[in-house]
């Protein structure tokens, strides 16, 4: 209860309560405050969170995945698990939870991704304008459809093919991170120099766009339909640079709760989403990425310099 309320509790007796307006276990008074809910997907990627942030308060959310970890300083954490479906089911879940109060909340997927080696390289990091999904529409044998480029027909909006993230708020985004030093290894220099124009590149901070797809694909074939898809929804204004399999999924959800337009997603780059020259595509999803571990880092590091910048001096919306 509040001071006011108690001081009316001792005056009137419990039993008055309601009819003053208080009560003893109003939900308002309850709910956390949340500044920022980073939005990871699985172990790996949360656990960087947990190990390096002080989260002491656990919250149980039926229906969703894992626990919401939370501290004092309005900084929540939040696994939603892997894949659309369990994207979707746990941010539904946490936006419907009365356990907090999301009306000044911004959200940030923080997580790994692939790319195409034309656009980035291991350890590197996107932040997306678009966030357009790989599976909606009709996927043809190229074979037997050659007049439709990369046997795939759109066929309609669905509502939830493309979104086009907040321009403004991606723009502080870059503007806070560009300067971050990102890890980098000898694994990933390693693995780079196996592809064509990657030998010798660094991690860097870019602005371009992600694909969502609960597909885990691998060659340059599918890297290239992929594009094709991410030009198809955008009109030509996106830029296809990390695949991951949740994104979509959760800007639905937040959507759908009317906070889309403080949503950011962060995809840090793990692996390249084909094989090198010589390399077989079971071999390539097979192995260990070199850049596995540095992304993880990465996420960490440009997600925590935004997370603290947006709930020390949130934007006006």
């Amino acid at each position: 209860m509040t001071t006011r309320c108690q001081k009316i509790a001792v005056a009137l007796g419990v039993a008055a309560l309601a009819l003053t307006g208080c009560s003893s276990n109003s939900k308002s008074s309850d709910k956390i405050d949340v500044g920022v809910l980073v939005i990871t997907m699985f172990d790996p990627e949360n656990e960087v969170w947990l190990q390096r942030e002080q989260l002491p308060t656990t919250v149980e959310v039926p229906g969703a995945f894992k626990p919401v970890r939370c501290n004092a300083d309005k900084l929540c954490v939040a696994e939603t698990g892997q894949g659309k479906s369990n994207a979707a089911t746990t941010m539904m879940a946490i936006l419907g939870s009365d356990k907090f109060d999301f009306r000044n909340t911004y959200f940030l997927t923080a997580g790994i991704a692939g790319t195409p080696p034309e656009q980035g390289t291991l350890g590197g990091a996107a932040w997306a304008r678009w966030v357009v999904d790989f599976d909606l529409g009709n996927h043809l044998d190229p074979a037997a459809a050659p007049d439709v480029p990369f046997g795939y027909r759109p066929v309609e909006d669905y509502n939830t093919a493309a979104y086009q993230l907040d321009e403004s708020l991606v723009e502080k985004a870059v503007e806070w991170t560009k300067d971050a030093k990102l890890a980098d290894s000898p694994d990933a220099a390693a693995e780079r120099a196996q592809y064509p124009g990657q030998e010798g590149r660094t991690p860097a901070v870019m602005k371009c766009d992600t694909m969502t797809g609960d597909d885990f694909y691998s060659g340059k074939l599918l890297s290239d339909t992929a594009g094709y898809i991410m030009s198809q929804r955008t009109k030509g204004a996106g830029v296809y640079c990390t695949t991951q399999m949740e994104d979509n999924a959760t800007a639905t959800a937040l959507k759908a709760h009317g906070y889309l337009d403080r949503y950011l997603s962060l995809r840090t780059m793990s692996n390249f989403d084909q094989p090198y020259p010589g390399q077989s595509v079971v071999q390539h999803l097979d192995q260990t990425s070199g850049g596995f571990k540095i992304a993880l880092q990465n996420q960490y590091t440009l997600g925590k310099l935004v997370a603290e910048q947006l709930i020390k001096n949130p934007p006006a919306h």
